[in-house]
């Protein structure tokens, strides 16, 4: 903990559920699931959504990344993505058949590596040379894909822990890989 509130920490968050939800109407299905609107984020940004159940309580939060007009790459707890995955695929086959979307888990695929703490950016700035780090180039709730330690990521510039991070997110068999470039 000392780490990341003075220098840099390193976790493993790969174990955050991850599910790609595409289609042309993946943004309309994204606005009914999620308390907030999804349909006018832009892509290359993030936006922190809270789902309800049917009771009105809070089942689910997490981050979801606009890749594309027509994709986006959504983030659960830990424990919750295949019941979330579960829940979006009851809503899209039994109430909302006319949505044009697809859902697939991707949790195993990505190995994510997050640094967090004052000094986050500069030890990331050591392992890339292709994703511009300058705050204004890459704000908050954004995300950029590129190299890190000679390896193809996705760099997703959001905080849970409330200083500066980074999670990078990589193909699952280079997560060891990345993770010793950046203990390094």
């Amino acid at each position: 903990m000392r780490g990341a509130r003075g220098t840099v920490g390193i976790f493993d968050a790969s174990t955050l559920g991850k599910i790609e939800v595409s289609g042309p109407d993946a943004a309309a299905f994204l606005d009914r699931v999620y308390t907030n609107k999804f349909s006018t984020l832009k892509p290359g940004r993030i936006r922190y959504g809270v789902m309800l159940g049917e009771n009105g309580m809070v089942i689910d939060d997490g981050v979801s990344a606009r890749l594309a007009a027509d994709r986006f790459l959504m983030s659960t707890t830990s424990g919750h993505a295949g019941q979330i995955l579960g829940w979006l695929e009851e809503w899209l086959q039994c109430e909302w058949v006319d949505l044009r979307v697809r859902c697939v888990g991707v949790t195993e695929q990505w190995a994510t590596v997050t640094l967090t703490g004052p000094e986050s950016r500069r030890l990331l700035a050591e392992l890339t040379h292709d994703i511009e780090l300058d705050p204004t180039a890459f704000p908050f709730m954004s995300w950029r894909e590129g190299r890190v330690a000679g390896i193809p990521a996705r760099v997703m510039r959001v905080s849970f822990t409330g200083e500066l991070s980074f999670e990078i997110n990589v193909p699952a068999s280079w997560g060891q890989a990345l993770w010793q470039a950046c203990m390094a």
